[in-house]
């Protein structure tokens, strides 16, 4: 190893503290989950490809579990990581280089001298890097991808995820997640998708997909579509600290504070959502005064930030921004009676106008049946029914079920209740709607 390289990775004794392969895996473990997205967008910088970029920055990790225990964890973790990564990267393009691809490797070699000459000054190579990682984030959430496969590989290059904690978050196994975090970066690869930021007509469409892919993430914590537990505060963490990463990556996008407002809202009720034995409390009957009113006020922000941001110009606010305008009136009101809920019905009107669906159109309809009363909802939601677009959803039961008891319709309801328990997979979820559909509760 050269000297240049000696002083960058920082792990004399002098310079580094000596510690057990336990302390190293915990600390490699932290410094991974935070510094994932930079290594890899460096690396990837350098050699053109992401799945490449990914799969050097992997083995920088497997160096550091075999170097830090003999010689110590660096001052500096996060820069030898990424020095160490981009060493392998620029061997790496050193065999590759041949007479028959020589020209092609003419850009790849330009990199390899800039990051050569960046080595003695490390701390001042990083500080253009932010581009690099929000270029990471779209080619992570590139729409060639499926929605599973963007999910796998955002927890992974952006998330610092292993592996195992995505199979764990997703109730599914390791070999069906490295599968799918191999074949996505084949297709990146295969497609030539490079470290980018879109500009112009490209940059809404593929936000969008980044931001879905958060908000996927998030969902699946806040209501878990399958397992024991009903909430998965692990997901939804991830969600917001990839939100966060997005909103300082791309500070002038109303909709990415606009998707942290609603997450961090919707989040910020976590302690009240579940009852002692673990059972689901719906929003009307949690005791509000077990809401997270520091990230209720945190989120208010973002939320007013987005709406400053919104150009009249260019079209209404976007979906992310009326959904946490939505999420806030309920978190504006202390009591559930405080609720305003004819604003909601207008912001859902909005969004429906916007981006029609079904789904917008049930959850109108649930605001309307506290705005008006349940049987003009009720009139919204059988035409859902007749229309047979929600067919396979569990809530569609669920919200008629609750509708007709609330009308004294009670035998009705009770076979809605028991409808939608036959179609969740949540256990939790499942148990609610069956002592519904019992008449308890």
């Amino acid at each position: 190893m050269s000297s240049t390289a000696d002083q960058t990775h920082e792990t004399t004794a002098s310079q580094a503290t000596r510690a057990s392969h336990d302390d190293v895996q915990r600390t490699l473990e932290a410094v991974w989950r935070m510094e994932a997205a930079k290594v890899t967008a460096v690396v990837a910088r350098v050699v053109g490809d992401v799945g490449l970029a990914e799969d050097l920055a992997q083995d920088a990790f497997v160096q550091a579990l075999e170097q830090w225990p003999r010689d110590g964890i660096p001052t500096k973790p996060g820069a030898w990581l990424t020095a160490t990564a981009r060493r392998r990267a620029i061997d790496r393009i050193r065999r590759d280089v041949n007479l028959a691809s020589k020209l092609q490797q003419v850009g790849h070699m330009e990199e390899l001298r800039v990051a050569e000459l960046a080595e003695g000054d490390f701390d001042a190579a990083l500080e253009d890097i932010d581009d690099d990682v929000l270029g990471l984030v779209f080619a992570a959430c590139h729409p060639a991808l499926t929605a599973q496969a963007r999910i796998s590989l955002t927890l992974r290059m952006i998330g610092g995820l292993t592996t195992r904690e995505i199979a764990r978050a997703f109730l599914t196994t390791e070999p069906t997640i490295a599968q799918r975090i191999s074949r996505a970066k084949k297709t990146l690869s295969q497609d030539g998708v490079t470290i980018e930021v879109p500009s112009g007509a490209e940059l809404a469409p593929r936000l969008a997909s980044v931001l879905e892919v958060v908000y996927l993430i998030f969902n699946e914590g806040y209501a878990a579509t399958s397992g024991r537990d009903w909430v998965r505060g692990d997901l939804m963490e991830e969600a917001i600290r990839l939100g966060r990463v997005l909103a300082a990556l791309a500070p002038g996008e109303p909709e990415v504070h606009g998707l942290l407002a609603l997450m961090e809202i919707q989040a910020s009720r976590t302690r009240a959502r579940i009852g002692p034995d673990g059972e689901p409390v719906l929003l009307l009957d949690q005791d509000r005064t077990k809401w997270d009113w520091a990230l209720i006020r945190h989120a208010l922000a973002a939320l007013e930030r987005a709406v400053s941001l919104v150009d009249p110009a260019r079209g209404a606010a976007g979906p992310y921004v009326l959904q946490a305008a939505i999420a806030a009136c309920h978190a504006r009101a202390r009591t559930a009676d405080a609720t305003d809920w004819a604003r909601i019905v207008a912001l859902y009107a909005q969004l429906g106008a916007s981006r029609p669906s079904p789904v917008i159109d049930l959850n109108r309809a649930v605001a309307l049946s506290y705005a008006e009363g349940p049987a003009a909802a009720l009139e919204v939601v059988d035409g859902l029914v007749a229309s047979g677009s929600l067919a396979d959803y569990h809530l569609l039961p669920s919200v008629r079920g609750d509708l007709l008891a609330r009308l004294g319709r009670d035998e009705e309801a009770r076979a809605e209740f028991a409808r939608a328990a036959g179609m969740t997979q949540n256990d939790a979820e499942k148990a609610l709607l069956l002592r519904r559909a019992a008449g308890d509760g």
